[in-house]
């Protein structure tokens, strides 16, 4: 008999969770978490899904911010929301000075995180507010919603913000 699994809702950071300031994050009080953020997750928990965290942070790599930067961001995004978040993963790669497999849109932050709990792709969703995003999750089967100020495109799923994506999630069952 295998073992029942789970399922689970990625989650990009900026631009999905905290305010897209169109720069990188260089100060703690620049990371502010987004309106409807924690209800939205808080909604997403109770309907039975993981929350995972999948984000580029490329600052690292420039040497712009460091580890402790990010997280401290990731603390601040977990107060604000009742600690409801699963798991952190981030990327510190930029191609202009490392290569990387957990890069979006590359897979291996998704891959680790379906390992680790046990997930069933088909099950999960990825929300991100670039297309990047939703192609990590396609590459291992997890469904994507577009979301933000950013171009929607006819054939991926949009929503205005989290809590519009929140609402398909759970209309889908």
């Amino acid at each position: 008999m295998s073992p029942t699994l789970n399922k689970a809702i990625f989650l990009d950071r900026d631009g999905v969770l905290n305010d897209e300031i169109g720069d990188y994050i260089l100060e703690l009080d620049k990371f502010v978490v987004s309106p409807g953020v924690p209800e939205s997750l808080a909604r997403l928990k109770a309907a039975g899904y993981y929350l995972i965290v999948v984000t580029n942070q490329a600052g690292i790599a420039k040497q712009l911010y460091d580890v402790q930067h990010v997280t401290a961001c990731h603390d601040k995004l977990q107060a604000a929301c009742n600690q409801l978040i699963d798991a952190f993963y981030y990327a510190p790669g930029h191609p202009s000075v490392s290569e990387s497999l957990s890069r979006k849109p590359n897979s291996l932050m998704l891959e680790k995180a379906i390992a680790r709990f046990h997930l069933d792709p088909a099950q999960c969703w990825i929300i991100g507010d670039r297309l990047r995003d939703l192609e990590a999750g396609a590459r291992v089967g997890v469904q994507g919603i577009l979301v933000g100020h950013s171009e929607a495109y006819a054939t991926t799923p949009y929503a205005v913000d989290l809590a519009a994506a929140t609402d398909l999630i759970l209309a889908a069952g």
